[in-house]
């Protein structure tokens, strides 16, 4: 299997701090602008600033973004980083990848990519000993089409993929323990504006 040498980020996704952040900010922000220019004064409308500021820490970071710390990946040409684990391209099962990638599917899911609305959601890893591990990953489609056209590319190509798939034979990945993607609806889910 051709792997190349070169270490060059495929996709990234960080824990998401930022992110939640600046749509705090932004949700209050518009709040006090609204209050204090339509409804009451400015020095009423300050209130808002101020609960946003209070609520941050322990809403915004121990409710909206803690959960979710755990989110950041690098996807290499060399490597699969989730956190601070790192899985060498040379323990996955990038033939499977690729087959499946090709069938318009990924990660052993019923569902074909295209239609893979932008949530989270956990992706499983085969893994050459087969073995699987899930990734949440919060835009499934974007990851499934950058790490299938990968691994196209590293089994050879589409011609050499299906050739080597219908000849060899490896055993269905089987999933280690998931890690939730998000769970039934709590009550936390009014704040996913804020993720």
């Amino acid at each position: 299997m051709a792997m190349t040498t070169k270490r060059r980020v495929l996709y990234r996704q960080g824990s998401g701090f930022w992110r939640m952040t600046a749509k705090w900010a932004l949700v209050f922000g518009a709040l006090y602008l609204l209050d204090g220019g339509l409804i009451r004064s400015w020095g009423d409308a300050v209130t808002w600033p101020m609960i946003g500021i209070l609520l941050w820490a322990p809403f915004g970071i121990g409710v909206v973004w803690y959960p979710k710390k755990d989110q950041q990946l690098a996807l290499t040409t060399r490597e699969l980083r989730v956190r601070r684990k790192r899985l060498s391209m040379e323990k996955v099962n990038l033939l499977h990848v690729a087959r499946l990638w090709l069938d318009g599917y990924s990660t052993a899911d019923d569902r074909p990519v295209s239609e893979w609305p932008r949530a989270d959601r956990v992706l499983w890893v085969p893994l050459s000993d087969g073995r699987a591990f899930g990734v949440e990953i919060r835009d499934p489609a974007a990851f499934a089409k950058v790490f299938g056209a990968f691994a196209v590319g590293a089994c050879g190509g589409p011609d050499i993929v299906r050739a080597r798939a219908s000849a060899e034979t490896y055993p269905d990945p089987r999933p280690m323990r998931a890690r939730s993607a998000g769970g039934d609806g709590s009550w936390t889910d009014v704040l996913d504006i804020f993720d």
